[in-house]
């Protein structure tokens, strides 16, 4: 048995420990092989030397993370000690400035965070159209829209157009009160939520007046050829076969896109298939088209998420 003592000279140790001693007990159940205990401003480990070397690195990870932001949320200390993959751990800590895909306001970098999420990145700039599917909080959206903001102020791009199918989830979009865009506005709120993460007010409002950022319902694309635009359709699950081939086929010369969806969230009529499934189906194989599929690994929101991926996955099965 090998034992080794870490200290957090360099951190708040509270920060560290938790609440109730919270995170700890995530370390703990992450290496449950290993006697792991807290010594005020220390923290001693003791075992085998391959769990030992391997919650060393978990452990110096968090603490370069709390140096740099003084504080890590619950579902980030997770996130960091459940990244097996380097790659995915290295996300937190930011060592390559390059991983940086937007600086939003007050300077808050925005970059792919999972290692689905840098595939997603690196097929994005290879390929002019991305099928990027998973399910809830596993950032498909928020990359999208990040990797459409960089083209755009990097000026690959003339315009951003983002659309949705305006289908009811459970709820009647008639019964909801306003004119039209009064009642289209909460379907594509999720749109406007990431824009505002990575663009100032005031010039997010300038571009919204100029039309060089365009949000609007997937029925008002049809007729119209989208050049030198990065175009995302979100929500695509939602689209029936005929829907989504009218998107695709409006694609135009010196153009991106990215579709996204979530195949276990389905909220068409009964008797109606997402034309999600087969369009990426008989794209397969094309040059030019790519797929990724993001899982729970990936998801970015409360460290609760995850888990109610798996159950309900679990379920279906």
């Amino acid at each position: 048995m090998t034992e080794t003592v870490i200290n957090l000279d360099s951190i708040n140790p509270i920060e560290f420990f938790g609440v109730n001693n919270g995170k700890l007990d995530l370390l703990k159940k992450r290496f449950p092989l290993l006697k792991i205990l807290s010594r005020g401003k220390q923290i001693k480990l003791s075992g085998a030397q391959e769990q030992l070397t391997q919650a060393k690195e978990k452990i110096e990870t968090l603490i370069q993370y709390l140096e740099r932001n003084g504080n890590v949320s619950h579902n980030y200390f997770e996130q960091i000690l459940g990244g097996d993959d380097a790659e995915v751990v290295d996300n937190f800590v930011e060592k390559n400035p390059q991983d940086v895909l937007v600086f939003g306001p007050n300077g808050k970098s925005v970059r792919a965070r999972t290692l689905n999420q840098k595939k997603m990145v690196s097929l994005a700039e290879k390929n002019d159209v991305i099928f990027a599917i998973g399910p809830a909080g596993t950032g498909k959206t928020y990359t999208a829209v990040a990797l459409a903001v960089r083209a755009l102020k990097n000026k690959m791009v003339k315009k951003i157009i983002l659309t949705r199918p305006a289908v009811e989830a459970g709820e009647n979009l008639g019964f909801l009160p306003g004119d039209l865009k009064e009642k289209i506005d909460p379907y594509l709120r999720p749109l406007y939520d990431a824009l505002d993460d990575m663009i100032p007010a005031d010039k997010l409002g300038y571009y919204m007046s100029t039309r060089v950022i365009e949000i609007a319902p997937l029925a008002y694309m049809r007729g119209r050829t989208l050049d030198h635009a990065f175009i995302i359709l979100d929500e695509a699950q939602n689209t029936t076969d005929l829907q989504i081939k009218m998107f695709l086929t409006r694609i135009g010369p010196n153009a991106k896109a990215i579709i996204t969806g979530d195949l276990s969230q389905v909220d068409l009529p009964k008797n109606q298939r997402s034309g999600l499934i087969k369009a990426s189906r008989i794209l397969k194989n094309i040059d030019g088209i790519a797929h990724i599929e993001l899982d729970e690994e990936d998801v970015v929101r409360h460290r609760l998420v995850k888990a109610i991926i798996r159950a309900y996955d679990k379920e279906n099965e």
